[in-house]
């Protein structure tokens, strides 16, 4: 729960500073957005390998070990002195969520009844949007007061908060029966593979590059995939996805996650830029998302338990289409109401989606395999967020160009809103239909 909660605070309050930090290293709009795309593209790429590891040595250790590089990657960003260095920190922080999120969802289902699992999974994931409820107030406040390396001192706080009460309270595991052997070829293979798709994703239209990395990307994971079906011990247990429930849950994450992570990006600059709002003013109209979504998540996910989780997350992504509809009519002169009638609808609709989805993904394996359910459905959350950001960045690219964050007309970055969220609402839309087609009773996966 602490670390659901730190590690949300610290992507949550680095939003609203992003334009801070983008003026004082001199960054373009389309630099800027490498400030989440780095940790982005990191996590989803070693969140799968991390699981299988931690399935076979142990998932507390690995989950120790992420908090551990998290807090320290944090401090060491206190100290950057250019953008390039920035980065670089950011891929360790992702390094080290990929060790978490990887972890910290088995951790949790393993040690408690399935009857509870609902329940359990809400109240973990309302602690994530209490972390990003707090992460806008408390990080706009102390970046308008202190400047934007004071959130990183605070991050840090939070963060050896959870590594004490990780090293102090979670006991080591017996692990018991015979150890499997990680299998290097696949682990060498799927990070090569998922690694060039992903990048060549992140930077497409950008340069020529880029296009020749994403197909020798797409290349490499087909012969990953071949690859997976003959080995004895994969890295991705393949015939998870031969369970409808789990494959099209995975699926609803991705086109969710997706459709949904440019509000708080783009509303933090929009506010901030085209508005002309502190960053601390900012962050308290942008607390109404998050604090919707943890006093619902414990509801949706006890509600889970007993009506149809297809049925709850797909009334959810509704709501996110719808929100990402009236955003899409942004202007200078819109009203703060309107604005966060706008967030509060996400709101709901992330909480009706995000607990009951992740009941049914859970609720779908034995558990053996959670550490890789949970693993695979942390990829698909980051991966979603990868692929948003991508497009994002394509149309940022495309309507607003390499100019200086700090130098964006307003004008420009409506326009650029105008584009980007009904295409995000349309992405939301697809995920629904995949939502549907999930059966209503809790189908599990056996070896």
């Amino acid at each position: 729960m602490i670390t659901n909660f730190s590690s949300t605070f610290a992507a949550s309050s680095l939003n609203i500073a992003i334009p801070h930090i983008g003026a004082e290293y001199k960054a373009s709009a389309t630099s800027v957005s490498w400030i989440i795309l780095a940790f982005l593209l990191v996590s989803a790429l070693l969140s799968i390998p991390f699981g299988r590891i931690a399935d076979i040595y142990g998932r507390r250790i690995i989950m120790k070990s992420g908090i551990l590089l998290f807090c320290v990657s944090c401090f060491l960003n206190i100290f950057s002195p250019n953008m390039t260095v920035f980065l670089l920190f950011r891929v360790l922080q992702g390094v080290g969520s990929a060790m978490i999120f990887a972890t910290n969802s088995a951790i949790l289902v393993d040690a408690h009844p399935p009857e509870k699992r609902g329940s359990v999974m809400g109240s973990a994931i309302a602690a994530v949007f209490i972390g990003m409820a707090c992460g806008p107030v408390i990080g706009g406040m102390i970046t308008h007061s202190f400047g934007w390396r004071s959130v990183f001192i605070l991050i840090t706080v939070f963060v050896l908060v959870a590594l004490v009460m990780a090293v102090v309270k979670l006991p080591n595991e017996i692990m018991t029966g015979v150890k499997e052997k990680v299998n290097t070829a696949s682990l060498v293979l799927f990070i090569i593979s998922f690694g060039m798709f992903m990048y060549g994703l992140a930077t497409f239209t950008q340069n020529l590059l880029s296009y020749f990395i994403f197909a020798a990307g797409v290349i490499m994971l087909v012969i990953f995939m071949r690859h997976e079906l003959k080995t004895k011990v994969p890295v991705i247990e393949v015939r998870l996805f031969k369970n409808r429930n789990f494959s099209f849950s995975i699926l609803a994450t991705l086109f969710n996650f997706a459709a949904i992570v440019a509000v708080i990006y783009l509303l933090s600059i929009y506010l901030q830029l085209a508005r002309g709002f502190s960053a601390d003013l900012a962050g308290l109209i942008m607390i109404s998302q998050p604090i919707i979504q943890a006093a619902l998540s414990p509801v949706t996910g006890r509600l889970s338990d007993k009506k149809s989780p297809a049925v709850l997350a797909s009334l959810g992504m509704g709501f996110c289409a719808t929100a990402l509809c009236m955003f899409a009519f942004l202007n200078e002169q819109s009203s703060i109401v309107y604005i966060i009638a706008g967030l509060i609808l996400t709101g709901v609709g992330v909480a009706f989606f995000s607990s009951p989805n992740s009941n049914m993904i859970m609720g779908s394996v034995d558990n053996k395999d959670y550490g890789v359910a949970a693993s695979v459905m942390s990829t698909a959350r980051t991966l979603g967020q990868v692929i948003g950001m991508a497009v994002l960045t394509i149309i940022i690219n495309a309507v607003i160009g390499n100019v200086l964050i700090e130098n964006v007309a307003p004008a420009a970055l409506i326009h650029g809103m105008r584009i980007s969220f009904p295409i995000f609402a349309g992405i939301c839309c697809i995920g629904i239909m995949f939502s549907l087609q999930r059966g209503r009773k809790k189908e599990r996966i056996s070896a």
